[in-house]
This record gives structure tokens, C-alpha cells and sequence, in this order.
């Protein structure tokens, strides 16, 4: 099936639609974007971009706006885990109106902040069409990730020989923060945690606790105008915005 899907695609089979692809534009600074990134936008009919409402602008489409001003460029409103949106039908409905656009001739690129295949909620509009339109062939174009960009920009070694890398979502309770630094140090370990945000004064006070604030290292809005990197113990602001991250190596 999946070499029938190949040949299709190459021998110019009209039977299969092409195209959906989903493409990692990196975490903010439009110099990071690949040139494979570039490339599929650029051929794309129909810019398909996340939003968080109706009046908000999508950092996605910002970082690519030089390549999309003659397209299509359409938002769609992503849940961005909101308790008064219903996932599943958001999903359903992008899905909907992606499918009309590559129905009608029209190839459609989603694009994904930072990378493909961390906390990416494209992959739900990724697995619906997989499931319910396998005429469509699908192609994914990884990103630039804000972890990889937050230690470059620091000279920290995301993980050596002999380590191990954990990417987390930063816990929301006191007890499992503790937990998960306390079962990690000793091991070679490098935690990254990510989307700290509101939970900055409970992560800070943790941090203190444990006696690893020095070596803590933050990153904000990475690539982004107002991006600031530096570890934990030189920020004092009492709030971090939605795109912050921590990054800890237990020596």
C-alpha cells in the first residue's frame, strides 16, 4: 500500500491528492526556517496558520510572512489547550476545511511553531486525514525546536555521552516538581521543561529549595523580539510568558 502510495506520487496519478503538509517554521526568528520549509511554502496554493482567537495574530504566520503575502492565507482557531473551545471539533472542522482546499486542486501547507514533533497540535489535524482521507499523501517538514535554539543560543549541551534527555511539560503541583528533580539528580540527567509560565513563582521557589536555581536556565521567547535567556537566578520578574522553557543539567 504505502509503495502503490509512492509510485502514485512520482508517476503523476491523479487517483491520490496531493498535497498536506505540515511544516515546522522554527521558534520565532525567521532566519532559522529550513530551506525545505521555505521551499514547501513557497510551492503551497493555501497557507493554513494556527490562532489562539479571533483577534489574535499567529506567530507561525508572522515568522513566514515574507513568502505568503500572494497566497491564501487562512487562520484557523486552535485550542491551545482553552476549556471553553472542544478540541475535537475544532480539529474536525480545520480538517474540513483543509480537505475542501486540497479537493479542489489547491495544495495546502499547515504550519507548525518550532518543530513538528514536540507538543505539536498539528499532529491531530495530521492523524484525522491520515485516517479519514488516505487518498491524501501527507508529508511532514521538521523545525527548529525552542530547546535546540534555547541551548544553542547558550552553549549548553542539551545532552552528552552517556546522559539522558527528558522534554517535559512543566509540572503544575509543588509535589510532583519535587518529585521529578529529586528522582533525576544523580542519574546524568538534562530536564528540559517546558511551558513554565504561570507556574514560574511555584517553579522559582522549587528551584530555590533544591538548591539548583543557579544552574537552572531559562529561555523566553526564543528567537522572538523580546527573547530573553539567562538562568533562573538573574530573572525577577513575578510572571513568564506562555513561550518559556527551563533547561537543568543535574551534575
Amino acid at each position: 500500500m504505502l509503495i502503490k502510495k509512492f509510485l502514485r506520487l512520482f508517476t503523476g496519478s491523479k487517483s491520490y491528492l496531493v498535497s498536506f503538509t505540515i511544516v515546522g517554521v522554527g521558534p520565532g526568528d525567521p532566519s532559522l526556517l529550513t530551506i525545505a520549509a521555505v521551499d514547501a511554502i513557497k510551492k503551497a496554493k493555501v497557507i493554513v496558520f494556527p490562532v489562539s482567537d479571533d483577534n489574535k495574530k499567529s506567530f507561525a504566520a508572522e515568522i513566514v510572512k515574507k513568502y505568503t503575502k500572494f497566497k491564501k492565507n487562512i487562520p484557523i482557531i486552535f485550542p491551545m489547550a482553552r476549556k471553553d473551545f472542544d478540541p475535537d471539533e475544532i480539529w474536525s472542522n480545520a480538517v474540513e476545511k483543509i480537505v475542501k482546499f486540497i479537493q479542489n486542486g489547491e495544495s495546502v501547507v499547515l504550519l507548525c511553531l518550532g518543530d513538528t514533533s514536540l507538543f505539536a497540535s498539528s499532529s491531530n489535524i495530521l492523524r484525522i486525514i491520515k485516517n479519514n482521507y488516505p487518498e491524501i499523501i501527507t508529508k511532514t517538514i521538521p523545525g527548529i525546536s525552542s530547546v535546540s535554539a534555547a541551548a544553542a543560543l547558550n552553549d549548553f549541551d542539551l545532552v552528552k555521552k552517556g546522559e539522558t534527555l527528558i522534554i517535559k511539560e512543566c509540572p503544575s503541583s509543588n509535589s510532583e516538581l519535587t518529585s521529578l528533580i529529586k528522582e533525576n539528580r544523580g542519574n546524568k540527567t538534562v530536564l528540559a521543561m517546558m511551558k513554565v509560565g504561570k507556574r514560574w513563582n511555584l517553579v522559582r521557589e522549587i528551584l530555590k529549595k533544591e538548591d539548583i536555581i543557579n544552574k537552572s536556565l531559562v529561555a523566553l521567547s526564543v528567537g522572538m523580539p523580546n527573547q530573553i535567556i539567562q538562568y533562573a537566578s538573574q530573572y525577577k520578574k513575578d510572571f513568564m510568558p506562555y513561550f518559556s522553557l527551563i533547561l537543568i543539567r543535574f551534575d
